[in-house]
């Protein structure tokens, strides 16, 4: 009997699924397996909103597998022993595995290749299950990677894309395999009260329902805080129930202004990844450093409480951080933001920020947090380091009426229109009956240390 092992890592999913696939070829029989990482749990990394919602797909993968007459196998421990164990144990001679762009996704692949070849065993590694285009797929001509996302969205979207694959018809998975219990998303503690549904059921609906009725005003409405105007298919293409090759096709199919924004912000995935891959250091090393002399938990410690806890008497900012706390998730145009007002108008070293956001983000992924972080930090790859987003400003912008502000702050429920973000009116208020605070620094303040920092003045 010839055995396959396929090791579920970020691409919990049955549909494009090119490592399933491959294992699958010649009739062979398959273990879908998914190991429960003890160096994932240690690093911290295993957070309560990431391991719900880690539940949520593990079952839902395990229910379309019994569908097909199979079942996913879950162990625990140290991922290439738990592998080349199960190898041994049904004398599987291939493991299939998604390529990744971490640091500990390269040791972990080495790590299995060295393990399995000396035991004669083969393992396949597959480019496109994660990414749309593959990090290394498009290089300039000086560089190993693009440090600039304009050019590489040129070249991106001229490669040609594989077609998805369809879900297999059938799994065989050998008899005997023992497994442990599934997780449930119950038995997690502290999670986000409205963390959303993951599984691979849950991430096509919603894909199907904001191609349909969504995506058509997304260019138009994708900054708009109340209207909550994106597709929230983050946190599901994080942990691989939707396929991004699929989700880009499926865009384009779509068409119109809308399609093609929304896969702008698909290849915005592929450029950070192909960042990591080349400068994995930058997760948690300035990318192009300024030389910043930070604020830290120990010198600016009252000050990143209230950040955290959307107590920075700026109303903009402290509504997108409690929709964070709540559900796990927050908009674009909050990250950006709220990530500009720590590093740049608090200048509070941006990993303390990158960390907060992987504590809390159910779409927390090495690649996208850091280096947007960094990008906002103006560490990264943004041609205009010192970009300061003023968050009185923005909440003009992108929530005129206060909707949002008044959804996250309820505090400020009784304030009407734009007044909601502009906290000198806010002074003229009973604060003690709003219980609201005063601003933590001025934006005068804020921005003039941030010059003198980076040496504008």
């Amino acid at each position: 009997m010839n055995v396959s092992v396929v090791l579920f890592t970020s691409d919990l999913r049955l549909h494009d699924q090119p490592a399933l696939r491959a294992a699958l070829e010649g009739g062979r029989h398959v273990v879908p397996l998914f190991v429960r990482d003890r160096a994932v749990e240690r690093s911290g990394f295993a957070v309560p909103n990431r391991l719900a919602f880690l539940a949520d797909c593990l079952r839902d993968l395990d229910a379309g597998l019994r569908e097909r007459g199979g079942r996913l196998i879950v162990r625990s421990g140290d991922v290439v022993e738990e592998v080349c164990g199960v190898a041994a144990e049904t004398d599987a001679d291939e493991v299939h595995l998604a390529a990744d762009v971490s640091a500990y996704a390269h040791r972990r692949e080495e790590g299995l290749r060295r393990a399995l070849e000396a035991a004669g065993r083969r393992l396949f590694v597959h480019d496109t299950v994660t990414a749309a285009v593959a990090p290394g797929t498009v290089a300039p001509a000086a560089s190993g990677h693009f440090a600039v996302f304009t050019p590489y969205y040129r070249q991106w979207s001229r490669q040609p894309l594989r077609e998805p694959l369809d879900a297999p018809r059938a799994v065989r998975v050998p008899d005997g395999v023992g497994s442990e219990e599934l997780p449930v998303r119950s038995a997690v503690t502290g999670v986000s009260e409205g963390l959303a549904e993951g599984g691979e059921r849950a991430a096509r609906e919603r894909l199907t329902g904001w191609l349909r009725a969504g995506v058509a005003a997304y260019e138009d409405r994708h900054d708009d805080l109340a209207g909550d105007a994106t597709s929230r298919l983050s946190p599901h293409l994080h942990f691989g129930a939707l396929s991004p090759v699929e989700a880009v096709h499926r865009a384009r199919r779509a068409g119109g202004p809308g399609g093609e924004a929304f896969v702008r912000q698909l290849a915005w995935r592929d450029f950070h990844r192909q960042v990591l891959a080349a400068r994995p250091e930058a997760a948690s090393a300035d990318y192009r450093t300024k030389h910043d002399r930070w604020r830290t938990e120990r010198t600016a410690g009252d000050d990143i409480e209230a950040w955290r806890e959307g107590r920075t008497g700026y109303p903009i900012v402290d509504a997108a951080m409690r929709q964070l706390r709540h559900e796990g998730w927050m908009h674009n145009r909050g990250r950006l933001l709220t990530a500009s007002f720590l590093a740049k108008t608090l200048y509070v070293d941006w990993r303390v920020g990158a960390r907060h956001f992987l504590d809390l983000l159910v779409d927390g992924d090495v690649a996208n947090n850091q280096l947007n972080w960094q990008w906002m930090a103006g560490t990264g790859t943004d041609t205009r380091p010192n970009r300061v987003l003023n968050p009185v400003t923005q909440g003009r912008r992108h929530d005129p009426d206060g909707v949002y502000v008044r959804r996250w702050v309820p505090e400020l429920s009784g304030v009407s229109g734009p007044a909601v973000h502009e906290p000198w009116k806010l002074r003229g208020l009973d604060r003690a009956a709003l219980d609201y605070p005063d601003p933590i620094v001025e934006l005068s303040e804020g921005l003039a240390r941030f010059k003198r920092a980076r040496g504008q003045e």
